[in-house]
């Protein structure tokens, strides 16, 4: 059977349509890049904002145009209103978060433990999905509420995979040629929570990096709350990529209660100079969303002021967007679609100017790059893409196709979002 695998939304997603890509693999299946190759479609669904709800439709009505046979989904926002999914063109199944770790023994009739017998060798999957990361799930589900959150009603209570589950998982993704693992949960930070015993996320990354030869390990989402002193020590070892994504949400302390976010920006402004005296150079990335119930001009002023302050290195901005079921939904003082797009556009201003800033501290500097796609540009090369430890996007020319190594590069200029480089110590064919 060939089988096409697609995804919306977050990190957790990519890592589990990875999971199912080394699954149907084993069980003899071939994986194609595209809907329209493919017998069985399988969509990874996201709930997150309305438009990642109308992205996850939108995929599963494009796989039904092209002809797919049959179509199963899952995800969050499947899993939220399954009747609608079903109610789609050619969705035979959809399967719900709780059941989603045995989804491929379930569709292919197979006993549950079937994929836990031995490490399956990682599957890389094609077509726009291909990649040089390996996303490694160690967590699922959250106990925080967020009172715009969605997540914990989708995906339900925190919970840890087992250490050795993880280090095969990782083992399995370095045999497969894999250059860098980025870890993801829901709540990341809270890995080992659940566990007997005092383990935690800074346990688990120390067994990583002691027990594989990974040559990175990038962390993903971890929120600001869970890290202190002893977790930045971490960054002691060049192999963990020198990246924090801490979303923030909001730059104002009023706005953070009523998200019900367990930070304010005194407490977020002195972690992140602890980590920046700790880690020289680390990109600090973050999340921001705009036009949130209540939010006045005021607060907005003060949110943006607070996040121009910071320097981050980059962020994502969303547009605050009503999810029925959470408590902000609820909220009084809805503010208009208008203004938070309009707000929305002036935080990513401020996010550009503070990423270009960023960027423009390595020009002239030779970082070791990960290429993640190499295009064929005529008969004298390759333009290549790829990330520096640091979260740097860079963009060069190449003699030959580099895809998945890594090498030295010296950063050149700007280049739009991106940096322009000059691979070193390279030769052609």
């Amino acid at each position: 059977m060939k089988v096409f695998l697609d995804s919306v939304g977050c990190r957790l997603n990519q890592s589990e349509i990875e999971a199912y890509a080394r699954q149907f693999a084993a069980a003899g299946h071939s994986l194609v890049p595209t809907a329209e190759q493919a017998d069985l479609v399988l969509v990874n669904t996201c709930a997150v904002t309305a438009a990642a709800a109308s992205d996850s439709r939108n995929k599963i009505r494009q796989a039904a145009r092209a002809g797919a046979g049959e179509i199963v989904v899952t995800g969050c926002w499947s899993t939220l209103y399954p009747q609608a999914a079903l109610n789609l063109p050619s969705v035979a199944h959809v399967i719900p978060n709780a059941d989603k770790d045995n989804l491929v023994a379930s569709l292919l009739d197979l006993p549950g433990d079937v994929f836990d017998l031995e490490p399956l060798a990682r599957q890389p999957v094609p077509g726009a999905r291909l990649r040089t990361r390996a996303f490694i799930k160690v967590q699922d589900g959250c106990d925080n509420r967020c009172t715009f959150c969605i997540t914990t009603l989708a995906r339900g209570s925190g919970r840890s995979r087992p250490l050795a589950q993880v280090l095969a998982d990782i083992q399995a993704a370095l045999d497969g040629g894999c250059q860098e693992i980025v870890l993801t949960g829901v709540h990341l930070g809270s890995w080992g929570q659940d566990f007997a015993g005092t383990q935690r996320l800074h346990h688990l990354v120390e067994t990583i990096l002691a027990e594989t030869d990974i040559t990175r390990l990038r962390l993903s989402s971890l929120e600001p709350w869970d890290l202190d002193a002893e977790f930045f020590r971490l960054w002691e070892n060049p192999r963990l990529c020198r990246h924090a994504h801490l979303p923030l949400q909001s730059g104002c302390a009023a706005t953070l209660r009523r998200m019900a976010r367990k930070t304010t920006p005194t407490s977020f402004a002195a972690l992140i100079t602890s980590i920046r005296a700790t880690v020289p150079d680390i990109a600090i990335t973050t999340d921001i969303i705009t036009g949130f119930p209540g939010e006045s001009e005021t607060e907005f002023a003060e949110s943006l002021e607070f996040v121009r302050r910071m320097q981050f290195a980059g962020g994502h901005v969303f547009t605050y967007s009503a999810r029925p079921g959470t408590a902000a939904a609820r909220m009084p003082e809805q503010v208009e679609f208008s203004l938070r797009k309009k707000r929305n556009a002036q935080m990513r201003a401020v996010f550009t100017q503070s990423a270009a800033r960023y960027q423009g501290n390595f020009i002239g500097q030779v970082l070791p790059v990960l290429w993640e796609s190499a295009t064929a540009v005529g008969p004298d090369g390759w333009q290549v893409s790829g990330l520096t430890d640091n979260y740097l996007r860079v963009q060069a020319h190449a003699p030959r196709r580099v895809w998945n190594q890594i090498t030295p590069v010296q950063l050149l200029r700007r280049d739009g979002e991106s940096l322009h480089g000059e691979l070193l110590g390279l030769a052609g064919d």
